[in-house]
């Protein structure tokens, strides 16, 4: 079997899983499972500090303390930071902040959303990059997806998407590419609304990532904004990179 999970690197094993182990239980496409046992995890609203109980209602995943055995204790030489990053974004309570988007289905079942930093302000509305992500690849010839936000003197931040296709050939030609690039538009429209709909979505053949698998999402960042990309000496393959420029200077 595929077991889904889900961690962090400060926690050092995973904060949620199918245990099947200790009790079988039933997988969701999607869903990494449930707390694993000494987590005591729970979605709170980023505004008001308070516990989401409904379900499939979006809140930043949080983990109320003492942390099991095996977590990050503090940061080196530093225990206020430790505190302040991890302990104090939550509003009028000390819980661990995973900085991580998720929603809970009626099961019990979390589904993670994305990271709460990778947010776009486009004219006001504040948009979660994994969410338009995940709605881009909705689209039957779309195999992989990164969305950046991309700074815009009218709107403050649009969303821009680069796009791995199952079969290439259906954007072959410009007049082709552009074609697809509306219908996959029209597919973000009408899942998540106009105002999250991209100003682009370019179409490559690989995206860039580190060695480990990771997207590199400042860099493409940075190549669409024309600013220096900074430290890319984990990148995986620099031509996926290239391609980015190549598309932004066309």
């Amino acid at each position: 079997p595929i077991i889904d999970n889900y961690w962090q690197t400060e926690t050092g094993w995973p904060i949620m899983a199918i245990c099947n182990g200790v009790e079988k239980a039933p997988t969701k496409y999607g869903s990494p499972g449930k707390a694993v046992y000494g987590y005591d995890v729970k979605l709170i609203n980023e505004n008001t500090g308070e516990e989401i109980t409904a379900a499939d209602e979006k809140g930043v995943i949080a983990v109320e303390g003492p942390l099991p055995p095996g977590c990050l204790q503090t940061v080196w030489g530093d225990d206020k930071r430790y505190v302040n990053t991890y302990w104090t974004s939550i509003p009028g309570k000390q819980m661990y902040s995973t900085f991580d988007w998720g929603v809970k289905d009626k099961d019990g079942y979390f589904y993670i959303l994305g990271r709460t930093d990778d947010v776009i302000n486009v004219a006001g509305h504040r948009l979660g990059t994994r969410e338009i992500e995940e709605s881009i690849s909705s689209h039957p010839n779309v195999a992989e997806v990164a969305v950046v936000g991309v700074a815009d003197q009218l709107k403050g931040q649009v969303a821009v998407g680069f796009a791995v296709l199952k079969d290439p050939s259906l954007a072959a030609t410009p007049e082709a590419a552009l074609k697809l690039e509306g219908e996959i538009m029209k597919t973000v429209d009408s899942q998540l609304g106009a105002v999250a709909r991209p100003a682009r979505v370019r179409f490559v053949s690989l995206l860039p990532k580190t060695r480990s698998g990771k997207l590199l999402r400042r860099a493409i960042q940075a190549v669409c904004e024309g600013r220096d990309p900074g430290d890319l000496t984990t990148m995986d393959d620099p031509s996926a990179l290239q391609q980015i420029v190549d598309l932004v200077k066309a």
